[in-house]
Formats: structure tokens, sequence, C-alpha cells
């Protein structure tokens, strides 16, 4: 491989399925993405998309290839951009889910922005793995099942039951179990947590209203903060609503959880103060928020 030029074309390429997409992005003509492609497969000795009258589709190995190419030329443009930025201990790039860092991390951040200052602070909220094997990441917080003895493990969640204020009646104080089957049960994904929740508090018997789920934990807790059902979700995600008094807790027994949230670290940057300082202020945030209600570990 004698050039960048070529493997820079067909990422491009592979990602639009398109040479004439790939030229615009790349300012180029689609004939010099086009011929450029074909040197390509010449030199790794196979072919890399199928042509088609209007557009390109990749082959299995090319597929493969894009995929390989792809994850280079990303790592290769963190590492120039960390080199171009300077100091690499003056840069914290977090990586989380999009619930974590929106119920969670950003509405605590300025206090760890107010202990250190001269971080610069990088958030991507993203779903998926989080890539700890190149530069583009420091550390990252994902959700899933935990396991005692986890040395990356932050902190287990525990599943509440939470309303808003508004759906209580005109001299209500609060609402129980018994109230249930009277809202629709708000859930996130399934309402299995559900049905396990009643079972470890005896109340399976009833009518209840299953016909709303939610994709993530963020969404679930806006749609109790807005007055739209009963909710069962993470503690660690409804803190803050419950703080200010936009969601109150239903009096009642959890039902067994085994899932929570684990701290992971790009192993080249392990040792660096500012992941230290990170951690240590993770782990503060949370001894103070198990102090503060639930328990939750």
């Amino acid at each position: 491989m004698r050039s960048l030029s070529g493997l820079i074309d067909f990422e491009c390429a592979a990602r639009w399925g398109s040479f004439k997409l790939a030229a615009q992005e790349l300012h180029k003509t689609p004939a010099a993405i086009s011929q450029q492609v074909k040197h390509l497969e010449e030199t790794v000795g196979f072919a890399l998309f199928i042509r088609h009258a209007r557009h390109v589709t990749l082959t299995e190995k090319g597929h493969e290839l894009a995929i390989t190419v792809r994850r280079m030329l990303g790592d290769l443009r963190a590492k120039i951009g960390a080199l171009q930025e300077g100091d690499e201990e003056s840069i914290l790039r977090i990586s989380t889910t999009h619930s974590f860092a929106i119920k969670w991390l950003v509405p605590r951040m300025h206090r760890f922005t107010k202990l250190y200052p001269e971080l610069d602070i990088r958030i991507d909220s993203n779903d998926a793995p989080a890539n700890l094997e190149d530069d583009s990441t420091d550390v990252a917080v994902r959700y899933g099942p935990v396991s005692d003895g986890d040395s990356a493990l932050l902190f287990r969640e525990r599943l509440i039951a939470v309303y808003s204020p508004h759906l209580l009646a005109p001299g209500q104080a609060d609402l129980t179990l018994a109230d249930l089957p009277n809202f629709p049960l708000l859930y996130e994904k399934t309402p299995e947590s559900w049905l396990q929740l009643l079972n470890e508090n005896k109340a399976l018997k009833g009518n209840y209203d299953f016909s709303r789920g939610y994709s993530h934990w963020g969404v679930l807790a806006q749609a109790a903060v807005a007055g739209q059902g009963i909710a069962l979700v993470a503690y660690g995600i409804a803190f803050q609503d419950i703080l200010k008094g936009s969601l109150r807790q239903i009096n009642c027994k959890s039902a067994p959880f085994g899932s929570g949230y684990r701290f992971m670290v790009n192993p080249n940057k392990a040792s660096m103060t500012k992941v230290q300082r990170f951690r240590a202020w993770l782990v503060a945030e949370m001894d103070d928020m198990r102090r503060a209600g639930v328990p939750i570990a």
C-alpha cells in the first residue's frame, strides 16, 4: 500500500454506496474515485464493489475490508487531532450512554469542571460499545449486567416506581401500589421488570396497562415527568428529578435487578492524572447519591 489516498476513497465510497456522493465529499470527480478504487482492487487482488448502473454495492470481502479501513482511519484522525491539540492531560474524552449523559452526568458536570477548570471536557453520548483501543476515548461509562468483585463496577442500579405529582387527585397525598391499575405503567423495552416488582410485592392480580414502552431510561424518565403514567425506572436516572420534586417514588419493595454502571479506561490512559481524578469524582458522586436516598449498592 503505497498511498492512503486509495483507502480514503474506498472508505468514503463504501460508506455512501456511491462513487458520485464520495466524489462530492472528497471534492474529486466520480471518475477519479472509480480509478482509485480500481487501483486498490488490483493491489489487493479481489473485487471490492459490484458496479450497477446508478450505484455500487460492496462485495463480501469489500465489506470486511471497509470495516477495518474505517476503524484504521478513525484511529489515525484521532491521533492526529490529539497531537495537534497538544497536551494530552488537558483534554478528557468521555464516552457514555445517552440516558446516563443526559440524566446523570451532564447535570453534575459543573461540579467536576469547577474542581478542574483546566480540563477540556469532550462527552460522546453513544449506546454502541466503546472502542477503548484508540485515542478518541479516554474513559467510558457503560450500563449492563454487573457482578460482585468487578473492579470496574461503579454502582448497581435498582428499579423504582415513580410518578409525577400532577397525577395526584385533589387532596390526595401520594400514590400507592393500589393505584397502579388506574394509570398506564411505563417501562423500558419490556414490561418484565414490572411483573417482577408486582410479584415481589404480591400484587400480580390486577388489570394493568402495559401499553407504553420506551427504548431508553432517559426518555422513560421524561415521560414520567410529563405525567404520561407511572414509570419503573433506574434510580440513578430518576434521582435528579426526585430531588427537584418532579418525580415521587411509590413506597414498595424493589425487584431483584442485576444491572448497573461500569467504568472502563483506555489502557494507554489508565495512569493519567485526568483519568484518576475523574474516576475519584464519579465514585464520590455515587456515594453522595447513595446517602441521599434509596441505597443502590
